[in-house]
């Protein structure tokens, strides 16, 4: 079953692709949009969950979201119309990391994406060159709770993927960054991410057994839930920043 269908199903509950819940995420819009007529990129957008929530409620912002997913496109494009942002939000199907960016913008955001630009750095540095003056990046990336072990690494993790928090933060620091805020998803909003994933795509497969991915769906539900109840749950952690470069 082609990965960009299972997880076009898996988010259907949730389109914010992230452990992250629906007030730390307007927590975290608010934070880095303060004048509220900025102009937004997001890379690696997704359903365009992160883009209609910034422009919902803020008039005055415009956005532009880029992703290789031609499913997620598609379904995001009816979120746009149905909050009636059609014509301040735009959607273009490209990689990334090649996305040639017409102007600055004051707020790049790349959540649980990073891996389009082999990482936190390069994401940084990527998303560094398409902001404007003054402007901030909102950047989501995994980091370790506590060192893996072997049950984590078993199942397709290194253990130089990521560093612990304060590490993560001094890294990004000596890049040229500054927190001005961050949120780190607790295990509750992990455990309703990844529940509803898992549970989203189980539900497809019994809804459509006609489908001729009915199998698969079902299959790699089994193996995410298992990978994470046995693997990274309480040891991989998601922290969420916003930044701006330092002076």
């Amino acid at each position: 079953m082609d990965r960009q269908k299972i997880s076009a199903i898996a988010h259907g509950d949730h389109p914010i692709a992230a452990p992250l819940h629906d007030s730390s995420v307007d927590r975290l819009l608010t934070r880095a949009l303060p004048r509220g007529d900025e102009r937004v990129l997001d890379l690696g957008c997704g359903e365009a969950a992160w883009l209609v929530r910034a422009a919902g409620g803020r008039p005055g912002v415009r956005g532009d979201g880029v992703d290789v997913s031609e499913a997620a496109l598609t379904r995001g494009w009816s979120w746009i119309e149905e909050a009636g942002l059609s014509g301040r939000v735009d959607l273009h199907l490209a990689d990334a990391a090649g996305f040639g960016a017409p102007q600055p913008y004051d707020l790049v955001m790349c959540v649980g994406a990073t891996h389009a630009f082999g990482g936190l750095l390069p994401t940084l540095e990527a998303a560094g060159q398409k902001l404007a003056e003054g402007g901030s990046v909102l950047i989501g990336d995994g980091f370790w709770e506590r060192e893996p072990g072997a049950a984590t690494l078993e199942v397709g993790f290194s253990a130089d993927e990521f560093a612990d928090l304060a590490t993560t933060v001094d890294r990004v620091t000596e890049a040229g960054w500054v927190p001005t805020y961050a949120h780190v998803s607790t295990l509750a909003e992990w455990d309703d991410y990844e529940w509803s994933w898992t549970g989203t795509l189980a539900r497809w497969a019994l809804d459509h057994p006609e489908d001729p991915d009915a199998k698969d769906a079902a299959a790699a539900a089994v193996q995410h839930r298992t990978e994470w109840l046995r693997g990274y749950r309480g040891t991989l952690g998601f922290v969420t920043m916003v930044l701006r470069r330092a002076e």
